[in-house]
């Protein structure tokens, strides 16, 4: 038996706070693309700066691994406790009900920004004369910015095709006290070596190999990219393994300093290798290069994303009002925040302001109307209940207890 199965239920208020950070980084992370030095984005704006590629460049490095990590352990935790039956019905209603239901206005919202930015370089007047979209086939199936809820619903299916067996062998809890003992072994400062191992590999392997964007981002094709499957893969079994021996999460909130050192060196030798912070957009080409490029950055990954969960749980385990209600917001905010940026970017993007003027306020404006719906049309409503597994009453103040938020 697992070491949480006899403790009484709580919420961990640090995992719950790095989850919201993921996906709330997501705005910053979008913002930040338009201010590029290098044009890789719908609205390039001629205010940009190298020092905005370096934010994407960092918080890329750790963002998705930490969110598919949480998610693996919340996975095993909301597993354990409805069976699989529950867990497959509140998935698919919390997972691939948002999917389904919010993709295609995402789209026509980005495919409208795009319309309105081209509009915008032809004088006033929308274009007539562009090239026609590429058909709809397993592999151009435009996901958008929502493409980790289907990477996490193939996740979910391949945990529980692979856990079956196992479950339906460990009558008496062999096995599972072995993966356990594997999982303690796991868990220390070498963490950051193994994990990164699969990572490299995966860089290696693939063809075009970007080293600035790391994991290449599996928006597009129902049928993810392996690097990315191998990355948030790893991520996620690992967390599904630490809801398991729950008390090794102690062992990781101890390891902070050394995480964190590591996160930051590594980090900073994945820029210079890169040769700064000025992205190159073609793929690296030179063995000789390339190998010692993809063992740094994969570990880079890892360190960082160990880093930034050891943080958590030293400095954000305790209760916080705002960090809960952030935490509760953030799935809204992710959904909606994508065609919000596209909208404050175009908006700023022929004024004369610094670009860092611009970039705080399409970052403000989009948290100011994503918290207001979330406030006035979702937290207290039938879609807070569906997106978060509950609705908030008005004028009370929401439960600390635990509750699965992921």
């Amino acid at each position: 038996m697992s070491s949480h199965e006899t403790d009484p239920p709580e919420r961990l208020h640090g995992l719950d706070a790095l989850r919201a950070t993921a996906l709330l980084l997501g705005v910053v992370l979008h913002a930040s693309m338009s201010y590029f030095p290098v044009t890789i984005w719908i609205v390039p704006d001629t205010d940009n700066s190298p020092v905005a590629s370096a934010v994407f460049f960092a918080i890329h490095l750790f963002r998705m691994t930490s969110f598919f990590l949480i998610a693996g352990l919340f996975a095993h935790m909301m597993l354990h406790r409805r069976g699989t039956t529950g867990f497959i019905r509140d998935r698919m209603s919390r997972i691939a009900g948002p999917l389904a239901a919010f993709w295609f206005p995402a789209l026509a919202a980005i495919i409208g920004g795009l319309v309105w930015m081209a509009a915008i370089r032809n004088g006033g007047v929308i274009p007539t004369d562009g090239p026609p979209p590429p058909p709809l086939t397993l592999e151009t199936f435009p996901l958008t910015h929502l493409w980790f809820l289907w990477v996490l619903l193939i996740l979910y299916a391949a945990m529980l095709v692979l856990r079956a067996p196992f479950a339906l062998l460990d009558r008496d809890g062999g096995w599972g006290r072995f993966v356990d003992r594997i999982t303690g072994a796991l868990i220390g400062p070498w963490t950051l070596a193994v994990l990164a191992a699969p990572l490299a590999a995966a860089f290696w392997l693939a063809p075009d190999w970007v080293p600035f964007f790391g994991i290449p981002t599996p928006d597009t094709g129902l049928v993810p990219n392996a690097t990315a499957l191998t990355a948030f893969g790893t991520a996620f079994g690992l967390g599904f393994l630490l809801d398991r021996r729950r008390d090794l999460l102690v062992r990781i909130e101890r390891l902070w300093p050394v995480f964190t050192v590591v996160a930051l060196g590594v980090g900073a030798a994945a820029m210079i290798m890169l040769g700064g912070p000025v992205p190159e957009l073609t793929p690296v080409a030179d063995p000789e290069l390339k190998a010692p490029l993809a063992a740094v950055m994969a570990l880079a990954v890892f360190a960082s994303t160990l880093a930034v969960l050891s943080l958590a749980l030293r400095f954000a385990s305790g209760h916080s009002a705002v960090r809960r209600y952030l935490a509760d917001a953030s799935y809204w905010i992710y959904i909606v925040h994508l065609p919000l940026v596209l909208v404050g970017q175009i908006l700023v993007v022929n004024e004369t302001w610094p670009w860092f003027v611009k970039f705080g306020g399409v970052i403000a404006g989009t948290m100011a109307v994503s918290l207001l719906t979330y406030e006035l049309l979702v937290r207290h409503s039938f879609v807070g209940r569906w997106l978060n597994g509950r609705r908030v009453p008005w004028r009370r103040h929401s439960d600390p207890e635990f509750a699965p938020a992921e």
